[in-house]
């Protein structure tokens, strides 16, 4: 009988043994391994909050600011926190609806139940200050400080860019950014995001059963300070850029503004556009849908995106590359008789003088002297074949910047396009095209497509007879900051300074010759202006009126193209605006009222029409 009792007692002993060793076990588990009871826990008495960084300041070249930070508030929740409150009371405050705030609370759910979300994003100060009064009476709910961004003009919305919410593939690629964070989607905003953005801080309180903070969580010893991002100075010349935008309303098309000594674009405008502040805050997703709807696509960046045939203003090109070969020469004549005629093929010219040598071909604008001229190129006997020299004639364009694209620090730039010899080859056989196939390209008409920024960069680089920088829209980073290195180096064309002074001559007689000269209309008493027309053929509809010039011609300030579309010739429209635009940065002031007027109160609808 004893033994019996004795084999029970080991039993029972193994028993609370075994038992004892899952309870271990079952301990370990949770409060090591299953972080599940202690984020549920942590939750419960703490609440780390999100210390957003104010986006750095953006200011114009004179240090004018441009775009600065207002105060906002995200509504966060935490589900497993909530109880029983009034919501009737809670959706008044916020403005929406009882079954908007179902939809709310099961996204929330969905994401987690045990850490916060976002219930509402960017309220106002209004509604702020009245949830904060009654906070106390929905448990589960916190107010999270945010900034939006404000302009203090409502124009370079394409050049400032905006500001969005993270997707899912970006929070995936970047361990900095948590759902609900905002970064720079395009213009400045997007290129020095990582400058502008700041560091992001916490906070980390100590909250009741009630969900109101009792304190700091151990005096602060875990908090981080947000740091405010870096400031910007820009190189826009703000009160030009508004200028601009003002000229090109009721128009579509673009222009772009370079200082040639430094690359720094002093304008960028791309009409039709749209008021920076309709991309900013809760309104945003809803306009942006309304620009994406918009039939005339305020949203494209012309001045970066569009490519154009340059027209007239190629010819430029095709006189320095014929010079720099030595194929022509400045006092070559070449007659023309309403046109370029050989055999069958004629390429029409209006009524001027003739033959014209090459100063008189650039202020007068003939065709049949620049398809001379690029004939003579092709057909150079220095190369084994016209294909040969096509492939050297191209090698000038990219190093001028054509073809590819020019590296300017803002997103979605283009590298418009120059034909290749294998592009020829494909469509006319390998080397079965010569010169006369291609003639189109004489006068900047065909295959051609350059952006209106390639152009202005085009004028900077003759205005510094042969050398350019890379065109930047960031001036300096920071207090004490500098263009990045990037921007500083001076790259060469190979067309040698001496061969860019018969061309200038012609541009120069182009503005102020007699006449016979294309852009007479752009003419300044003041100050000498060298420029070149142009008129792009346009299948869809009325052709595009272009025009690229500098001034000063001696220690020239400012180079300037200026396309608009479906305005006709060159002389019309594009040479008065940029007339304008030179006027009103050298001087200060327009005196031409005359001229600003008939800018201002012309209409030039998409479909052609003048109004």
């Amino acid at each position: 009988m004893k033994d019996r009792y004795a084999n029970r007692k080991y039993l029972i002993m193994a028993l609370v043994l075994v038992a004892a060793l899952i309870l271990i076990a079952r301990l370990f588990y949770i409060q090591i391994i299953d972080k599940t009871y202690r984020v549920s826990a942590a939750n419960n008495a703490l609440r780390p909050v999100m210390q957003y960084p104010a986006r750095g300041l953006i200011y114009d070249r004179n240090g004018e600011l441009i775009v600065y930070n207002q105060a906002a508030y995200d509504l966060l929740v935490i589900p497993i926190q909530t109880s029983a409150f009034d919501t009737s009371r809670f959706n008044e405050i916020l403005g929406i609806s009882m079954d908007d705030f179902r939809e709310r609370m099961k996204g929330a759910v969905s994401y987690s139940r045990r850490t916060p979300s976002v219930f509402m994003k960017m309220i106002s100060s209004e509604t702020y200050a009245l949830l904060q009064e009654e906070m106390y009476r929905f448990p589960g709910f916190y107010v999270q400080a945010r900034t939006l961004r404000k302009y203090t003009r409502p124009v370079a919305a394409h050049l400032l860019g905006y500001v969005g919410e993270v997707d899912n593939k970006l929070l995936a690629r970047d361990r900095y950014y948590r759902s609900g964070d905002y970064i720079g989607v395009s213009g400045i905003e997007k290129s020095y995001e990582e400058e502008l953005r700041g560091t992001k801080g916490v906070n980390i309180f100590l909250v009741d059963v009630h969900n109101n903070i009792k304190g700091s969580y151990a005096d602060g010893r875990y908090d981080t300070i947000a740091i405010p991002g870096t400031n910007l100075w820009s190189t826009i010349d703000i009160s030009l850029q508004e200028y601009g935008e003002k000229l090109m309303q009721n128009k579509t098309g673009s222009i772009v503004v370079i200082e040639p000594a430094t690359g720094e674009i002093l304008t960028l405008v791309t009409s039709p556009s749209y008021d920076p502040n309709l991309l900013v805050g809760r309104i945003r997703s809803e306009n942006f849908s309304l620009l994406q709807a918009d039939t005339v696509k305020p949203l494209f960046d012309r001045a970066l995106m569009a490519s154009y045939p340059p027209g007239s203003t190629f010819k430029i090109m095709n006189g320095l590359i014929g010079l720099q070969e030595n194929v022509i020469h400045p006092s070559s004549l070449f007659s023309c008789s309403n046109g370029y005629h050989a055999g069958s093929l004629t390429v029409g010219c209006h009524t001027h003088n003739s033959p014209l040598d090459l100063q008189e071909a650039v202020a007068q604008s003939c065709n049949a002297w620049f398809c001379n001229a690029f004939r003579n190129i092709l057909e150079n006997q220095r190369y084994g074949s016209v294909q040969d020299a096509f492939d050297q004639w191209r090698e000038y364009l990219v190093a001028f910047g054509f073809g590819n694209k020019l590296g300017i620090d803002l997103p979605n730039e283009l590298p418009g396009f120059i034909p290749t010899r294998s592009y020829y080859d494909r469509y006319y056989g390998k080397d079965r095209w010569k010169a006369l196939t291609i003639i189109s390209l004489a006068i900047g008409q065909g295959e051609i497509g350059a952006t209106p920024l390639q152009m202005a960069n085009m004028a900077a680089i003759i205005a510094n007879r042969g050398s350019f920088y890379i065109p930047h829209v960031v001036k300096r980073v920071g207090d004490n900051g500098s263009p990045s290195p990037l921007y500083m180096q001076k790259y060469i064309t190979g067309i040698s300074p001496e061969n860019f002074e018969p061309v200038i001559e012609g541009m120069e007689g182009a503005v102020n010759g007699g006449s016979g000269s294309t852009a007479r209309g752009a003419r300044l008493d003041s100050i000498i202006i060298c420029g070149k027309t142009g008129t792009a053929q346009n299948p869809h509809g009325k052709d595009h009126s272009i025009f690229v010039a500098f001034a000063p011609r001696e220690n020239p300030q400012i180079a300037i193209a200026v396309y608009v579309e479906n305005a006709g010739f060159g002389s019309t429209f594009a040479a008065p605006i940029a007339s304008l635009m030179i006027e009103e940065y050298l001087t200060g002031q327009v005196r031409r009222k005359y001229l600003e007027d008939y800018v201002l109160k012309t209409v030039i609808t998409p479909d052609a029409k003048e109004q």
